[in-house]
């Protein structure tokens, strides 16, 4: 009987044990002091405190699951190798026996401001402007162009100086066709909002094989590094992919000094920058593949402006889509969807 005494009174002080426990590890509020943006050439001061001024016996600082430091009283961290966007700040501390953790979302921002870019028109030459042009490359002379909308989806093979049509492939009507790059001498291309794109051969342009997507949720311009596709999907996020099996590898978010950049769109790769167009704003950014910085920044409005004297656009749809390059001389074209132009631009900085 005693014994069962005894036992009973054991039992009831583990419990009452346990719910001590329990209330002060809920008691402790940690409260982690971090900016919500900074950026990258300034120092990240991570600290922590709890709300009832309990000491604090250990700390240790994690970004995105790396530690970074564990100093009670503060942690200066340099960012400067981080890629720009969102990212995780986790803190787990003791009291005594008790831990407790705590997370904050933190935004990484580019260190200068992008560089400001002027342009001169080398040349202006015909272009279809029934094509409402999602994607554009240059090859052996040649454009290739990918087309969208349901119904009129292609992709092309154009004649630079006189905008004829030389070979074409009509997708089917169920797909909106989006960005187009090279790799291997086959043509990757997108679709909207299929979660779908295909390969097909260069030449022939017979179809070779088609894919899925992963994680990024929708297709909208696509180009190569020689090494990587690079596709975007109307957010801040541009996704590299191998170019045999299409899974994601990885991302860069795109951020100014100040602020993120959306609605990325057409794109080309051009000595070491991705250059992309937003959509709707008549602008190209010249982006850092490594860590998502805008390096630069050229406004093509006026490109707009000269077609609307031409013919009659819808001004928020029909906007400046469409980047080539051809390096061996160091051409830059541009153009929009159902624009009746092309135009070779040449950039320079603006005073």
């Amino acid at each position: 009987m005693h014994f069962f005494f005894r036992l009973r009174n054991h039992f009831f002080s583990l419990l009452v044990f346990l719910i001590v426990l329990t209330s002060c590890t809920e008691s402790i509020e940690v409260l982690l002091d971090t900016p919500v943006k900074i950026n990258i050439n300034n120092l990240l001061t991570l600290s922590v405190k709890t709300k009832n001024n309990q000491k604090i016996d250990a700390v240790i600082f994690y970004i995105d699951d790396k530690k970074v430091g564990s100093s009670v009283d503060k942690s200066a961290i340099s960012i400067a190798d981080y890629k720009l966007g969102k990212h995780q700040i986790r803190a787990e501390i003791r009291v005594g026996r008790l831990k407790k953790s705590v997370t904050k979302a933190i935004y990484f921002l580019a260190d200068t401001k992008p560089v400001v870019y002027d342009f001169e028109i080398i040349n202006t030459y015909p272009h279809d402007s029934k094509a409402y042009t999602q994607g554009l490359f240059f090859h052996n002379g040649f454009l290739y162009e990918g087309t969208g909308r349901y119904g009129s989806s292609s992709i092309r093979k154009v004649a630079i100086s006189t905008g004829e049509v030389l070979q074409k492939m009509d997708l089917e009507k169920k797909y909106f066709g989006e960005g187009i790059a090279l790799f291997n001498d086959e043509i990757h291309q997108l679709t909207w909002k299929n979660n779908k794109g295909f390969v097909y051969d260069l030449n022939s342009f017979d179809l070779k094989k088609s894919f899925g997507y992963d994680k990024s949720r929708e297709g909208w311009g696509l180009t190569s590094n020689k090494k990587h596709l690079i596709k975007s999907d109307g957010t801040e996020r541009i996704w590299f992919l191998d170019p045999n099996t299409h899974k994601e590898l990885n991302y860069i978010e795109v951020y100014t000094n100040k602020r993120k950049v959306t609605k990325l769109n057409e794109l080309e790769f051009i000595n070491g920058l991705i250059y992309a167009n937003v959509w709707q704003k008549n602008a190209l950014v010249m982006i850092n593949p490594t860590n998502g910085k805008v390096e630069g920044i050229v406004d093509l409005g006026l490109l707009m402006q000269d077609i609307q004297k031409q013919q009659k656009i819808d001004k928020n749809d029909e906007v400046l889509n469409g980047i080539a390059y051809d390096q061996e001389n160091d051409r830059l074209f541009v153009t929009g969807k159902k624009w009746g132009k092309l135009f070779e631009i040449k950039l320079k900085e603006k005073n």
